[in-house]
């Protein structure tokens, strides 16, 4: 099932559903706030604790207000 949009240009386009590539763009905007830090694009810590800790306030840091 496609999730992204067709091109206003074409002759057949598809239906989609437009609240689910809502979703899809947020998570990934997520992803690329996450990779801004170079400490979780590494993952420079050995711990599974420590890294989702830092996950953890980069959200709380980058939350939309």
């Amino acid at each position: 099932m496609p999730i992204v949009p067709p091109k206003s240009n074409r002759l057949n386009p598809w239906e989609y559903d437009q609240e689910m590539y809502k979703r899809r763009k947020e998570v990934e905007r997520l992803f690329r706030r996450l990779k801004g830090f170079r400490r979780i694009f590494s993952r420079f810590e050995k711990l599974d604790v420590i890294f989702l800790g830092f996950v953890i306030f980069v959200l709380i840091v980058h939350a939309p207000r």
